[in-house]
């Protein structure tokens, strides 16, 4: 007759076990708190709805529909029609294939430039905010000149020096963009220290890193990742922007650059509305679905927003 042995569980393990437990209760709440903003819910159905349609363009929209030599015969400037749904433009290319891939540049410049933004941002606000003395004078010294300079103009700067291309871009916004996070995320960490347990943590020995990763950086999260959501708008309209001055990559479909060819041929005032007007309302409906999104979340990570 064989014994079972049990394996006892190691308290690191059991530790990690109830923290991924109390993650995912935290996740579960936060989704049923969000399905109660109905602005939150639309904005977020209107993004996946764009995100699986860029993700699908390949299929939907195969590349030989951009190749201007099997487009010989298309008509130029064709008005929306059901044989065109979104019109077509100079050479012929339906307007809607190209803003099947253009939302793949606008969306990827916008995650990844966000992304970049919220990363710097969120370091440098919380060394602000956890190291005292000349290192946090001097972190929030630089996070103030790049508060006063011109975000765009700087990134216009940054998109004429650098070689051309989406990553150039990304760049670009990521850079300029993060001084903003850093400082919110800077109050958020100066308020964190003042907590009892912080204290205990630093009492009990605790150094920079374990108080910075332990205790800091999951109590700031929240906050940015709010700050995300709204942000992730601002870079698609700053991408946009750079695309119609003309300092993004010609080779490479956008919502900006299609703005810019519209305005090369002038299609306002010669009566080609649709090549200005879709790639206008193509920005506005996402970067208004990301706010949408972003002030829900916002309003459930900032308790101090619920009551108002």
């Amino acid at each position: 007759m064989s014994a079972t042995t049990s394996t006892p569980t190691s308290p690191t393990s059991s530790a990690r076990a109830m923290a991924w437990s109390r993650r995912a209760a935290s996740a579960r709440e936060f989704w049923r708190e969000f399905r109660h903003y109905k602005a939150g819910m639309i904005g977020l159905g209107i993004l996946v709805v764009i995100i699986i349609l860029a993700i699908l363009a390949p299929v939907l929209a195969p590349t030989r529909m951009l190749d201007l030599t099997q487009l010989l015969q298309s008509p130029r400037y064709a008005p929306p029609s059901w044989a065109h749904p979104f019109g077509t433009d100079d050479q012929g290319r339906e307007l809607w294939v190209r803003m099947l891939w253009g939302s793949r540049v606008s969306l990827v410049v916008g995650f990844a430039a966000t992304a970049m933004s919220m990363i710097i941002g969120t370091i440098i606000g919380i060394a602000a905010g956890h190291f005292t003395g000349w290192v946090g004078g001097l972190l929030m010294r630089i996070v103030d000149f790049f508060l006063v300079l011109p975000s765009l103009i700087l990134a216009i700067v940054l998109s004429s020096v650098l070689e051309r291309g989406v990553m150039t871009i990304v760049i670009a916004i990521g850079l300029t963009s993060w001084a903003g996070t850093a400082r919110v995320v800077r109050s958020q960490t100066l308020s964190i220290e003042s907590r009892d347990y912080v204290e205990r943590a630093r009492v009990l020995g605790g150094g920079h890193w374990h108080i910075i990763f332990k205790h800091l950086l999951p109590a700031v999260m929240p906050l940015v990742l709010a700050n995300t959501t709204l942000t992730v708008g601002s870079a698609i309209i700053a991408e946009s922007t750079l695309s119609f001055l003309g300092l993004g990559d010609p080779s490479k479909q956008s919502w900006g650059t299609i703005l810019k060819n519209s305005m090369d041929l002038s299609a306002a005032t010669s009566g080609y509305w649709w090549y200005v007007l879709i790639p206008g309302l193509a920005i506005l409906l996402v970067v208004l679905a990301f706010t949408l999104v972003g002030r829900a979340v916002e309003t459930i990570v900032n308790p101090t927003l619920r009551s108002r």
